[in-house]
């Protein structure tokens, strides 16, 4: 198996919380990498959610089983769904569906990590209980988050990249905003894109995927993929498990994108080859496990 621990080794509290500024890192570099000159709106965000963590009984556990469920249409008829539903956290990725797909990805959500443009649109969608995590690529989205936590009409779309949603059904306690340094640490040591002088620039922006994954990974005592291989020998199976775009459609991209080359990397390097039908684990969970 494929594991990161050997290069993560500090807890980070997943969220922001009223105590952020007190990260340095993060204080220095503007979004995605930080929160310079986002301090005032993310003071009014934290004021208005009050919540900060996963919640009291997920907080509490000495030992957490996280299980990150990416999109990849691997995980089509592999019936992971009751084994996915098993860990502690279960993380989704944007607007990847639930309902319908029960049976391959699990019904249980515990948090879905987004951003403006890949946010469910449909309020129909949303599950009936799981958390809202904004995980800000540039400035304009925590105005978004604003928005939407004060459940205000959005005026303008002007600087998204694509629609975005207009409300999420959510209260504002149910709602967190990723701590961006997963962003920093997805980009420049997991994936080791270049720096840029900490700014955002062309070539070094990490999928969510890979933040999602560094983030359980710095806070999950055992952490699990599933989802996020890519099968290249079958040009014709599905790209996504709810959707018909061919695997054919990610050839050329990977030969692009770092990121999707890390994630193909880390399939050619599974001790077996099935793409991930099992989820992968990559620290063991043990109840005296304590800091690593």
């Amino acid at each position: 198996m494929f594991s990161f621990i050997n290069r993560f080794t500090k807890v980070v509290p997943m969220f922001l919380d009223p105590n952020y500024k007190r990260f340095s890192k993060i204080g220095d570099y503007l979004p995605p990498f930080g929160i310079k000159s986002q301090e005032k709106i993310i003071d009014i965000l934290l004021s208005a959610t009050k919540s900060y963590g996963l919640g009291e009984e997920l907080d509490s556990m000495s030992c957490k089983t996280c299980i990150i469920v990416g999109n990849g249409g691997i995980l089509a008829n592999k019936s992971l769904g009751q084994r996915i539903d098993q860990f502690d956290v279960v993380v989704r990725l944007n607007e990847a569906p639930v309902k319908g797909f029960e049976k391959d990805v699990g019904s249980k959500t515990t948090m879905r990590i987004t951003y403006p443009e890949g946010a469910i649109q449909k309020i129909e969608r949303y599950e009936a209980q799981s958390l809202f995590v904004l995980s800000a690529f540039k400035a304009l989205d925590f105005n978004w988050l604003r928005h939407m936590v004060f459940n205000q009409r959005l005026q303008s779309t002007d600087g998204f990249w694509k629609s975005v949603a207009r409300r999420v059904p959510r209260e504002p306690s149910d709602m967190r905003i990723l701590n961006p340094y997963f962003i920093q640490e997805a980009s420049f040591k997991l994936i080791g894109l270049p720096y840029n002088n900490g700014q955002m620039g062309r070539g070094n922006i990490p999928t969510l995927g890979t933040v999602a994954i560094t983030m359980a990974l710095h806070n999950c005592d055992e952490v699990a993929v599933a989802g996020f291989g890519y099968n290249m020998s079958t040009p014709h199976a599905p790209l996504h498990y709810y959707e018909k775009i061919r695997m054919s459609a990610i050839k050329e991209a990977s030969e692009k994108e770092p990121t999707l080359s890390v994630i193909l990397q880390i399939n050619d390097r599974r001790e077996d080859n099935d793409l991930l039908e099992e989820p992968t684990v990559s620290v063991r969970c043990q109840k005296d496990l304590g800091q690593y």
